[in-house]
């Protein structure tokens, strides 16, 4: 095995309180949530109690003032255990950082202990149902009067949808221009104009509240711009990307790791022709080979975290990160399911769930084929 060198004795320690957290406040009620569609606000609060929430936060602003491996165990930990329903990591290492990176000394104060003690539940809404991928093709707009910009549009797929009290929402507030007329705009979901939509019926993640958005003349404050001016929008999305694509090659690679043991002890148990399924040789193989390839996405994984962590991880290499990743993630998914045979399409099987819950890491945070057109540019 090849050592992962970035964790220290602490790091493990706390991974073991995170596992110990999920085993007994998470996993007896998952299947619960699945049915209901979302987890319970009680999670989010208890693990805002212990700090595994927003954990990179300066304590000034509520956190603890972790670096990204506290949130990298947290989110690996999620994932791992088969608890896709949990929204944490958008909420602490996607919602949170734009607010600390591009707020105003009001809106972190304001917000941010908010987000870290689970009071304020975080969502960020980019994809609309015409554009996707493509964030210069979005048509909500906030149009300014006065003292306040009227929000008008919709938004589809936005994870943590109807939990969120506070949502980071991309819209045009000059609707004449591409890019360059993008702006970023902190939204209360209580207010006046805002409403939440269905929760959307997928054929994975169950337990994860994923919605539609309606803006109606949503009367937002100027000063919950995030931004010293409008229009900085896309640059400001364009710089967290890459730390969002890392965040799913993390999940991808621990979900592989999860799958790929589960498989190992089920063919160890399970007879066909009187003898264990590990005994025939293309199991070995096939797990073999699958051990290979996910031990080279650990390192790979492994070696962007680090990158992050010094602040050198460029938008490339992420996207590269993450189709391969994910791509990985969806082939172990398969060949696991393969392997368990009929009872590897069975939901109570934790393989069918994971093997269900995969397939939309290659859509989300950009679809792998805009990856490659990233990664084809650079060149």
């Amino acid at each position: 095995m090849i050592p992962r060198t970035l964790f220290d004795a602490d790091l493990e320690g706390f991974r073991d309180s995170v596992r110990k957290f999920l085993e007994q406040e998470a996993a007896p009620y998952h299947e619960q949530w699945e049915k209901d569609g979302q987890v319970s606000r009680e999670l989010w609060r208890k693990a805002g109690e212990l700090g595994f929430l927003c954990p990179t936060m300066p304590e000034e602003y509520g956190g603890v003032g972790a670096d990204f491996r506290y949130s990298a165990v947290i989110m690996e930990e999620i994932s791992k255990a088969g608890l896709s329903g949990i929204g944490w990591g958008l909420h602490s290492d996607i919602v949170a950082p734009y607010i600390l990176n591009y707020g105003s000394e009001e809106q972190k104060r304001h917000y941010l202990p908010k987000l870290a003690s689970g009071e304020m539940i975080g969502a960020i809404a980019m994809t609309e149902p015409g554009a996707g991928s493509d964030l210069q093709g979005v048509k909500t707009t906030a149009v300014r009067e006065g003292d306040h910009y009227l929000l008008n549009g919709s938004k589809t797929f936005i994870t943590n949808g109807q939990l969120a009290d506070l949502v980071v929402v991309v819209a045009k507030t000059d609707p004449k221009e591409g890019a360059k007329g993008t702006s970023l705009l902190l939204v209360e979901t209580t207010w006046d104009g805002f409403e939440k939509g269905q929760n959307l019926n997928k054929v994975g993640m169950k337990a994860q509240d994923t919605s539609e958005l309606f803006f109606q003349d949503v009367k937002i404050p100027v000063g919950n711009l995030l931004g010293s001016m409008e229009g900085q929008g896309f640059f400001q999305l364009m710089q967290e990307l890459p730390a969002e694509r890392l965040q799913v090659a993390l999940t991808a690679v621990a979900a592989a790791e999860a799958a790929w043991q589960w498989t190992l002890d089920y063919v160890k148990e399970r007879k066909a022709f009187g003898k264990p399924v590990i005994a025939f040789q293309n199991t070995r193989f096939k797990l073999a080979e699958l051990k290979a390839e996910i031990t080279a996405a650990r390192v790979f994984t492994d070696r962007c975290l680090e990158l992050h962590l010094d602040k050198k991880l460029d938008i490339p290499t992420a996207a590269m990160l993450k189709q391969h990743t994910t791509d990985l993630q969806c082939k172990v998914m398969d060949e696991c399911v393969q392997l368990h045979g009929g009872y590897g399409y069975m939901w109570e099987y934790p393989i069918a769930r994971a093997w269900a819950d995969s397939r939309v890491q290659r859509i989300y945070a950009g679809t792998n084929e805009i990856m490659k057109e990233i990664v084809a540019r650079s060149f």
